[in-house]
């Protein structure tokens, strides 16, 4: 019998828990611990091949600090642009989500001056690609 792929809501709102977890510095055990869960089903759920009931996610939004909504953000694009065929455009929610997209984001944000703070953004374009004159999409962490 063939394996069924996680639903992409589910991947969409695990992966949204795994990078709420990193933000504040949670390893998935002290997570689990705080659930009455073991590390493994938290990895399941952030993998999203266990669905997270409403109940569950309420009690994960208490421990992480953010509301429902918060894993839910970014949804309806994703969802519309895959529906389409299209490829996913901005937000790339699965590297936010990895250590590196973490301490890079945290990395970026810790810089108080605004003009080196551009400065960066220009060099990672330059580097990505992207020329001085690409607009990246405006999310929270870049308005």
């Amino acid at each position: 019998m063939a394996r069924k792929s996680p639903n992409p809501v589910d991947v969409h709102v695990g992966s949204r828990v795994r990078m709420q977890r990193m933000l504040i510095g949670m390893s998935q055990e002290k997570l689990g611990e705080a659930l009455g869960l073991t590390f493994q089903q938290v990895q399941k759920y952030e993998k999203g091949t266990n669905r997270i009931g409403a109940s569950r996610l309420y009690e994960i939004g208490a421990v992480l600090g953010v509301p429902i909504e918060y894993f839910f953000e970014g949804l309806e694009r994703e969802t519309a642009s895959a529906a389409n065929g299209e490829p996913r455009g901005g937000l790339d929610v699965g590297m936010l989500s990895t250590a590196e997209g973490i301490q890079l984001n945290s990395a970026f944000f810790a810089i108080s001056d605004p003009k080196l703070r551009r400065r960066v953004l220009e060099l990672i374009k330059a580097l990505g690609g992207m020329g001085d004159d690409a607009e990246l999409p405006v999310t929270a962490g870049n308005r």
